[in-house]
């Protein structure tokens, strides 16, 4: 649905994109993660011909951006951080005036907007002005927007942002809604999004790739350590004692209470079992209330990699 081959961006003598290549099949929810000036925006503005790349190949839904522009931008729908709303028109005519510019034929538009305010569930406010929604109202309007010509590839760049946290849920639930009908590009700096919406991760870091892979093994194949808490009711010195005695584990810390202790463990990923640990903490006499693994998380991996001591 999406590919790229050896894209690379220079603007003047800077390079802000550098032989990025990948491929997205229909129906893949993809986030697409990296700081600020990273070249994610770039990227995006590429694939909807807003740019030209420098050097490289962009096929948006088998039509070659460079030989028909036109024809791939009719197969998009891109949702800017800001979207370019009319505060003055309804939200029913701004829609029409949206598919109108996007060629839709005239018996088709009424269709097309029905469908785009179902589908957005806007039909309630479809008669408001723009100007008088809330925030996450104009989000949805916008994402009708993106969608009323119902295109094959959707690109989202920070849709959520500025949004309380009722709005995001329900902006999010929008977009998973749109898995298998669409192939979405999601853009955001909310990684918890990314976990909750997108199947496989790409993240860039100066213009290069650093990371695409699905979400599941990119956290599987980046966790070498895990983390294991647990709260223990006893004896502080012979808990200390059991605890640093058990093998394969290194103490983090202990936060201790009279008896009650909270201890916070890190252990190599392919430790299976912790029967050791159990056993000298019964030894001391110790009563175990909790224990639990924390898992690693998008936020750990995505620091690791754009960090400044991170992969080149």
């Amino acid at each position: 649905m999406i590919i790229t081959e050896g894209v690379t961006k220079y603007f003047g003598r800077f390079q802000a994109l550098k032989n990025i290549s990948f491929r997205i099949e229909k129906g893949e929810i993809v986030g697409l993660l990296g700081q600020n000036g990273a070249g994610k925006t770039t990227l995006m503005r590429l694939i909807t011909s807003y740019l030209l790349p420098s050097s490289g190949r962009i096929v948006v839904g088998g039509t070659d951006l460079r030989k028909d522009s036109l024809t791939a931008r009719r197969k998009i729908g891109y949702l800017p951080e800001v979207p370019p709303l009319y505060p003055s028109m309804t939200v029913r005519d701004y829609l029409s005036y949206a598919a109108e510019l996007k060629d839709i034929p005239v018996r088709q538009l009424r269709l097309c907007v029905d469908r785009a305010l179902e589908e957005c569930q806007i039909k309630d406010v479809q008669q408001q002005e723009i100007g008088v929604l809330s925030r996450g109202y104009r989000q949805r309007v916008g994402l009708a927007q993106a969608i009323i010509n119902d295109p094959q590839v959707l690109i989202l760049d920070e849709p959520t942002n500025g949004l309380d946290p009722v709005q995001v849920q329900q902006v999010r639930g929008l977009i998973k809604n749109l898995e298998h009908k669409r192939t979405v590009i999601l853009s955001t700096h909310i990684l918890s999004e990314i976990e909750e919406i997108a199947k496989r991760v790409m993240i860039i870091k100066s213009g290069e790739m650093m990371a695409d892979e699905p979400l599941i093994s990119l956290l599987q194949n980046k966790q070498t350590t895990k983390r294991l808490f647990v709260k223990i009711r006893g004896y502080g010195p012979l808990i200390d004692y059991a605890i640093r005695g058990t093998k394969n584990m290194k103490l983090i810390q202990i936060v201790s209470e009279e008896t009650l202790h909270e201890v916070e463990l890190e252990m190599e990923q392919d430790t299976l079992h912790y029967n050791e640990l159990i056993e000298n903490i019964l030894k001391a006499n110790g009563q175990i209330l909790e224990m639990y693994e924390d898992k690693l998380h998008l936020e750990d991996v995505f620091l690791k990699l754009v960090s400044p001591a991170g992969p080149r």
